[in-house]
């Protein structure tokens, strides 16, 4: 607008200056001689003025043209930003509302649990019992020879190595309790007999303090066991060579220290085993056997110290005892998923002789077991276990 008024403004002062040139120009009487002349030059700045008004004209013309357009370019931009602002303002509006529809449907589940919760019955005691069975069968060919001469266990058989009927039930987070049922065949019978393997009420203080009332696993047997996982096969060292038991009566604590790495266990026992429980003054121990472990395992290596001591359940009344059994164990194990290693070593003293009045016909034990696997694929592994004692080395060596 500016530069529009200032050029028309300019081309006005020019038209008005020619004018008064050509008014100052007008022939004088005494000028006769230049008069046409004079008036040639008038008629000729009079077209120029026009000439220039028109030119004028038609750059006012242009510039209104391009002042409209401006306006309709900034029309359209306001325009335009006004619908960028309403395109915001709905986008917030729609973040809003989606954030408003996750926040209800992550907290659906919750509300839905929390319903169904209320509306479900209450659960009885089954729904924290578990009842459970485990068997342990093989089909094989024994070649047992003593002194060269076949003995009765040569053969082949299907042999039901054990049978277990288990019953759990958790009462809350601390207190538990399990039945375990076991059977075996007495040769002496011709009989099956079906006996109580486990019967315990644990209290879990805590994962370091584990507390169980009853037949419980014992120390040293059952720990052995899980490094060796072959038990399905043959049982461990010490219970084949009926140099310990894997569970008795009595009172059981165990636990796991500094993140899993260092666990133990002990037992007070009445040291008879599972097989006879205290029934009344026929078998009634007048003391008690402690048999007691402690285990450090980290990086797949386990080592593990344990001790036995005590009557072996003979203390009972009118029988003299003489001598008190002991054992020693040592074990050490490398077991990973593909592969274990592993053994085992026992000494014993008096196992046998606690009723043995003579010191010259008792006896120290030793020996000691070592086995492996590897894993060949997830079903088929190759398995191998050597044994070697000495169950009298005094008396028979």
């Amino acid at each position: 607008m500016n530069f529009k008024t200032t050029l028309v403004a300019s081309a006005a002062l020019s038209a008005y200056a020619l004018a008064g040139f050509a008014a100052e120009a007008k022939p004088q009487p005494h000028h006769r001689p230049h008069a046409a002349r004079l008036g040639g030059d008038v008629a000729g700045l009079r077209s120029e003025v026009e000439a220039l008004k028109s030119q004028v004209q038609a750059l006012e013309g242009r510039l209104d043209a391009q002042f409209q357009a401006q306006q309709q370019t900034q029309a359209q931009i306001q325009a335009t930003q006004a619908q960028v602002q309403i395109a915001q303002n709905q986008a917030q509006d729609a973040q809003a509302a989606a954030s408003v529809a996750r926040s209800s449907i992550e907290t659906l589940p919750t509300v839905v649990a929390s319903v169904v919760k209320k509306a479900a019955p209450k659960p009885g005691w089954a729904v924290d019992t578990t009842l459970g069975g485990t068997v342990f069968f093989d089909v094989s060919h024994i070649s047992n020879k003593s002194n060269g001469v076949a003995t009765p266990q040569s053969g082949t058989n299907f042999d039901i190595k054990r049978l277990y009927l288990q019953v759990d039930h958790r009462f809350n987070d601390v207190f538990s309790a399990n039945v375990t049922t076991d059977f075996i065949y007495d040769s002496g019978s011709s009989a099956t007999q079906l006996f109580i393997k486990k019967a315990w009420l644990q209290a879990k203080v805590s994962d370091a303090l584990v507390i169980r009332a009853g037949a419980s696993e014992l120390t040293w047997a059952p720990f052995v066991e899980k490094l060796y996982g072959y038990r399905y096969v043959e049982n461990t060292f010490i219970d084949r060579t009926k140099f310990g038991t894997t569970t008795d009566w009595g009172l059981h604590a165990s636990g796991v220290l500094a993140n899993s790495i260092i666990s133990y266990q002990v037992s007070v026992v009445d040291g008879e085993g599972f097989k006879k429980p205290a029934t009344g003054v026929t078998n009634r121990t007048h003391a008690v056997d402690v048999e007691g472990r402690v285990a450090a395992t980290y990086d797949h290596f386990t080592v593990a110290v344990g001790a036995y001591d005590g009557k072996l359940g003979n203390d009972v009344t009118g029988v003299p005892t003489f001598n008190t059994a002991r054992r020693i164990d040592v074990a050490a194990a490398y077991v990973t998923d593909r592969f274990r290693i592993g053994g085992e070593y026992l000494w014993a003293k008096d196992w046998a002789d606690v009723l043995q009045a003579n010191p010259a016909k008792t006896n120290t034990t030793e020996g000691y077991s070592v086995f492996g696997s590897l894993n060949l694929t997830s079903k088929v592994a190759v398995f191998g276990r050597y044994d070697w004692i000495k169950p009298k080395k005094n008396t028979a060596p």
